[in-house]
């Protein structure tokens, strides 16, 4: 939830972002969350392994799609001002852990495609539908990549944790209407802080 460098009275309702940015938002969100919880139970349960897995590959792929979607939305659509309590540290740290997001978004479904065509495996989606491999068969390959697949997965578990907490902190410490932004729901005039903008 980041946005162009510039700040914004608090004294009204928060100026709110696009309409298809907030929707796709909140779509993906919870793909993402489903995705994550899914490779940790993958990892401690041979049980639900292939269940998993068989659900673990298609939702990979359409967080793919989502994010090539939302990310065409991302440039055809301005953003709505930083908040004025976000200091100029904050705002970097904000706009590159956005960055940060988009990247693992749509590196780590790749990756995992490539892994699987790597080691002969089908990208299963539904049913007898898979997708067609993306590298050779290789063993070495299949390494590096399973090796790639769960640093990002790591890095994609931090960032996304960091950007939950920075929400909470802004909804729940804050009070700036930070979450109203990207919220579907009608947003609350904030009220106005000392010692910012208006």
């Amino acid at each position: 939830m980041t946005a162009d460098p510039a700040t914004t009275g608090a004294t009204s309702a928060p100026v709110r972002f696009a309409v298809p940015s907030r929707i796709l938002h909140w779509l993906m969100a919870p793909m993402v969350i489903a995705q994550l919880l899914i490779g940790v139970t993958m990892i401690a349960s041979l049980t639900y392994y292939p269940l998993l897995l068989a659900i673990h590959r298609p939702l990979g792929m359409l967080i793919l799609v989502f994010a090539v979607v939302r990310l065409a939305n991302r440039l055809t659509h301005r953003l709505p001002p930083f908040l004025a309590t976000m200091s100029a540290v904050e705002r970097r740290v904000a706009t590159w852990s956005e960055y940060l997001l988009y990247a693992l978004l749509l590196v780590q479904p790749l990756v995992g495609w490539a892994m699987l065509s790597a080691a002969r495996l089908p990208t299963t989606l539904v049913g007898p539908l898979h997708l067609p491999g993306v590298v050779p068969q290789d063993i070495d390959v299949y390494a590096v990549l399973r090796q790639c697949h769960t640093i990002f997965a790591f890095l994609l578990f931090l960032t996304f944790t960091a950007h939950v907490c920075a929400v909470l902190f802004h909804t729940l410490v804050l009070r700036d209407g930070l979450l109203d932004r990207m919220a579907v729901w009608p947003a609350k005039p904030v009220p106005p802080r000392p010692g910012l903008p208006r």
